[in-house]
């Protein structure tokens, strides 16, 4: 019997956001220690600067956060990942989870690039909903060099912590990087192949940082009606309509910044007036 009758791939997803459409945004942490640009800020610092964010954007109504460490770049492949990167993203991670707690906000981990059992260690530790893996299946060629999917070894280790609680979201076709290895399989296919894996939610990103998918691969990778599928990138108020129509819900970042710019602080009003796109959107359907 194949995955696809026995594996119900929106009842992770379902159980993670009561609300309709959710969105989410990544907290891009400031540069950690280890890092070519960390400058030597405390951590207690560089918890403050998150959880003033963390603040704003639950003041604005969001529905839960992703903690990313995108302050690292340039990014390391999976095994490199350092273990100081994994406790400064503990320590931090577990004050948002805190605050996640007490609004009822979903909780994610992302750590970069696409170093997913220690996300799965960092969302056990803090009681995270999800993890997001950019690449969970096949191949790509990405800025870090040849990165692979490795969710055999990623559902082994969730099941070796007991964290099968822990939701996948995975990227379908991830940004930032060539996907010629893997040419000779569609897009469509490849959202298969996460979900034969038994992924919980795609997400569909567009070429880079702040780039919106096209309305062609976002139905392309919305490959079946009971499968989630979040948008990863570029949402502004001007496309809110149009990419919620088909998307079940959003990953915000870059946005959220002062002039749109993914390393500046969030700006409130900015997230404000997105956030009340989204609630017209709501109403409406």
């Amino acid at each position: 019997m194949g995955n696809e009758k026995i594996y119900n791939y929106g009842k992770a997803f379902a159980r993670i956001f009561s609300v309709n459409k959710p969105i989410i945004p990544t907290l891009h942490l400031l540069s950690l220690p280890g890092a070519p640009f960390y400058d030597g800020m405390s951590i207690d610092d560089i918890v403050q600067y998150t959880m003033d964010e963390v603040d704003d954007l639950v003041e604005c109504g969001v529905d839960g956060f992703i903690v990313e460490n995108h302050g690292d770049i340039p990014f390391v492949k999976p095994e490199r990942f350092p273990d100081e990167t994994i406790a400064a993203m503990a320590v931090v991670g577990r004050e948002v989870s805190k605050v996640c707690k007490k609004h009822k906000l979903a909780l994610g981990v992302n750590c970069l690039a696409n170093a997913a059992i220690p996300a799965l260690s960092i969302a056990k530790a803090i009681d995270a909903d999800f993890i997001r893996v950019n690449q969970f299946v096949n191949a790509y060629v990405a800025n870090e060099g040849f990165v692979e999917g490795l969710a055999g070894e990623i559902l082994r280790y969730r099941k070796n912590i007991k964290g099968e609680g822990i939701a996948i979201f995975a990227d379908a076709h991830v940004k930032h990087g060539s996907h010629a290895i893997v040419a000779d399989r569609s897009i469509e296919e490849q959202a298969k192949d996460v979900l034969f894996f038994t992924g919980d939610a795609l997400i569909c990103t567009g070429q880079r940082t702040g780039d919106a998918p096209t309305d062609e691969e976002l139905r392309t990778i919305k490959c079946r009606e009971d499968v989630p599928v979040l948008v990863g990138s570029g949402m502004t108020p001007d496309n809110v309509d149009r990419i919620l129509s088909v998307a079940d819900g959003g990953i915000v970042a870059s946005y959220f910044k002062k002039d749109g710019v993914w390393y500046n602080k969030v700006e409130k009003d900015r997230a404000m007036r997105f956030m009340d796109k989204v609630r017209e959107f709501r109403e409406k359907h």
